[in-house]
């Protein structure tokens, strides 16, 4: 296991330098740039240096890229949060039902339903709900994070969480009025992670069931249920958790999407008004958070999938 999490390490660390260099290479589009007055390499040394030191540069209004950019991350990164795990919620019992129940009308009913959702576009998606839900019925807020009239300290960035640890008068209301404003872009953003779930889910139980270990449980006097929460989904999951890394990194991309339909205040908006505005410094800073926080779910999920399973360890053995 040692070595197979160093080697993870080292493909994470050549994968990050070169995540830099494209972060290096947006900059220097930048005319102003002092990197542009240095060669190539010696320029990229010292961008690495500044890095290294928390130092992202400076924005065109002239603030810090680092404190703008501690203000909209967290916030991207709870909406993501939220609807993955509303995404494993719903994905892992129908994929399971899906898998054990394969060929039958709930699963070709299941299967449709995932196909016709992940078939949609998210904007279009986003626009009916707010067409239904905000416009036509008034039940939810069009866009935004929260009524601005509340004020919430930021300790940790998350909404949810400051309300939480704050002594706000009205902390009922705010947190109603924050869980308002979460509900539709939670839900259009984690509609393509659970399908890929049920999908992913659905293959996996299928393989186990037909294996005999599950027939041989079933003559012991095991009821379904016990088969299925000690054996089915004990062997089904640890094989597609390595690629819950791949769908959280299509949810930071769609994060983009979703932010600029909801007016959220997040890591994707604020990147769309920089490249409105070709702050390049500022496009280079949202590249490298988005990039290392998806190269960071990826290494976790492999090391999270070669801890539970140790086959994924020997396959990757074998490929190497």
């Amino acid at each position: 296991m040692l070595i197979y999490v160093i080697r993870r390490l080292n493909l994470f660390i050549i994968t990050l330098l070169i995540l830099t260099l494209i972060g290096y290479n947006i900059v220097r589009l930048d005319d102003f740039s002092i990197y542009n007055q240095q060669e190539f390499w010696a320029g990229w040394v010292q961008y690495l240096r500044q890095l290294m030191q928390g130092n992202l540069g400076v924005a065109a209004n002239g603030l810090p890229v680092t404190e703008s950019l501690s203000l909209v991350f967290p916030a991207t990164m709870e909406l993501c949060f939220l609807a993955f795990l509303l995404a494993l919620i719903i994905g892992i019992p129908f994929g399971t039902l899906a898998g054990i129940r394969r060929g039958s009308v709930a699963d070709v009913m299941i299967s449709s339903i995932t196909l016709l959702t992940f078939s949609m576009p998210i904007f279009w998606m986003a626009i009916l709900m707010i067409m239904v839900f905000s416009l036509y019925l008034g039940w939810l807020p069009v866009s935004g994070r929260y009524n601005l009239l509340f004020e919430i300290p930021t300790v940790t960035g998350f909404a949810l969480v400051d309300v939480l640890l704050s002594n706000h008068p009205q902390r009922s209301q705010v947190i109603e009025d924050i869980i308002r404003h979460l509900i539709m872009p939670t839900l259009v953003l984690a509609v393509a992670p659970t399908t890929e779930i049920i999908k992913l889910l659905r293959d996996s139980v299928a393989d186990v069931m037909s294996q005999n270990y599950i027939k041989a449980a079933a003559t012991k006097g095991l009821s379904k249920s016990e088969i299925v929460m000690r054996h089915v989904l004990k062997n089904a999951l640890p094989p597609i958790i390595p690629k819950f890394g791949i769908q959280i990194s299509t949810m930071m991309t769609f994060a983009i999407i979703t932010e600029s339909i909801f007016n959220w205040p997040g890591i994707g908006t604020w990147l769309l008004d920089a490249l409105s505005f070709q702050d390049y410094v500022t496009v280079q800073a949202g590249v490298l958070a988005v990039g290392s926080v998806v190269l960071l779910a990826n290494i976790f999920s492999d090391l999270a999938g070669a801890a539970i399973s140790p086959l994924a360890r020997k396959e990757w053995y074998a490929l190497k």
